[in-house]
């Protein structure tokens, strides 16, 4: 940025009260949307920016026509707009070193260097870094040899994770994982229940948030493809708000520290997919960014005000800051167009959000767009709805209700999100 700038941004605490923030959302996605949603509840907010944004997003703040994978035009819309905080959502950004780039030109980044970015941009960098930082992971294996789980080392949007039962489908996905690129590896197959553990990272500390509980697989009773995520749901029965703590101790922590000895300290949002396996937790990956669509059903369930929190990491200083939840539940259902995962319909037009949300319930815009004053959808997830209630049941039936009103052709979506918790709750 300029030196011209509209004004200082500057840490909380020290006698400096954070207000009148203006704020960069990078991304277009059903993340992005919850995550303008949660930041434009904040007193201290003065402007709402995204790049690109969405038909959701354009009701909370201003969308501006950039790419969030397009670097340079990012940097130069930093430098035209001053923000004081620019909060980058998906992970391809970050890889390719986003947060870098705007650092240099001055923003203030709630997201990782390109270095740190590689805890998600590469499967053995991560193996790696856990083996050097002792974090309890699945062992890998010299190839394909079933049970066992193949996973394609770079990013692939949540499609590149292949679980194989048997030899046919090991020797299936081996092919599949090498179309997305050169190098793969291969993980012995954990049995157990998948959790999802968040924590807020300023490059030492670590501040957990309460787990939540997705569904990669397409179809209902986990069948299909893996997707980027077809719902979610938090509080986990299995795993208490309480007990995240635990968990960010043994895995996220070491990793913190091995990072910043290697001189790539992460700041931002540091996800591990964890398998509560009987022999203890165990890290299935990382991830250098808030969860899609995990953070969905998280955000409702935050108390406090998430802007000075974010802002506080990307400062360098969490331990200002503390994080509450509430005792509610959230359920996240995902509505998806015809054709997803492999060949998404778009423009088609969707018909029933404003009676959605009539219900109380929550419509995060995922893949969509506005034509002539139409909304249509425009990519593979459409639409994010999330169901709020002071129990997992009631959320769920919330955001049920909500998905019947919703109409587009070739929409679907599982019946079955949070049912088991639903079960274990009663």
């Amino acid at each position: 940025m300029s030196t011209a700038r509209r004004r200082p941004f500057k840490p909380p605490g020290a006698g400096f009260t954070l207000a009148a923030v203006k704020v960069l959302i990078v991304g277009s996605g059903g993340r992005e949307h919850a995550l303008a949603w949660k930041l434009a509840q904040s007193s201290r907010l003065d402007e709402l920016h995204a790049a690109p944004g969405n038909p959701g997003i354009a009701r909370l703040g201003r969308c501006h026509p950039v790419r969030a994978e397009d670097v340079e035009a990012l940097v130069a819309l930093a430098g035209q707009e001053h923000f004081d905080l620019v909060v980058v959502g998906p992970e391809a950004p970050l890889v390719a070193g986003a947060a870098d780039e705007l650092r240099r030109v001055g923003a203030t980044v709630f997201g990782p260097s390109a270095a740190a970015a590689r805890i998600e941009g590469s499967k053995a960098f991560a193996k790696e870094i856990m083996d050097a930082a002792g974090v309890p992971t699945a062992g890998v294996l010299d190839g394909p040899r079933a049970p066992c789980v193949i996973k394609a080392d770079g990013l692939a949007a949540g499609k590149g994770v292949f679980v194989c039962p048997t030899q046919a489908e090991a020797d299936a996905a081996w092919s599949r994982a090498h179309e997305l690129g050169d190098r793969v590896v291969v993980e012995e197959l954990l049995e157990g229940e998948e959790v999802s553990v968040f924590a807020l990272c300023d490059g030492e500390s670590a501040l957990a948030l309460p787990p939540v509980q997705d569904f990669k697989r397409l179809r209902d009773a986990d069948e299909g493809p893996n997707t980027g995520g077809m719902g979610s749901y938090s509080p986990v029965p299995s795993l208490p708000d309480d007990e995240a703590a635990e968990l960010v101790e043994i895995a996220h922590r070491p990793v913190l520290a091995e990072l910043a000895r290697r001189g790539s300290p992460f700041v931002g949002l540091l996800y591990a997919g964890l398998m509560l396996t009987d022999e203890g937790p165990r890290v299935l990956e990382f991830n250098c960014r808030f969860g899609d669509p995990e953070t969905q059903a998280l955000l409702p369930r935050l108390e406090g005000d998430l802007l000075a929190t974010l802002a506080s990491a990307a400062a360098g200083d969490l331990d200002a800051v503390g994080v509450t939840a509430s005792s509610d539940a959230a359920v996240t259902v995902v509505m998806a167009s015809g054709g997803y995962p492999d060949a998404p319909e778009r423009g088609v037009e969707i018909h029933g959000i404003d009676a959605a949300e009539a219900t109380g319930a929550l419509v995060f815009h995922a893949g969509t767009a506005l034509r002539d004053g139409r909304v249509l959808s425009a990519g593979g997830r459409v639409l994010n709805v999330t169901g709020r209630g002071a129990s997992v049941g009631e959320a769920r039936e919330q955001a049920y209700e909500a998905v019947a009103l919703i109409e587009f052709p070739g929409a679907h979506y599982r019946h079955d999100i949070a049912w088991r918790a639903v079960g274990v709750a009663s």
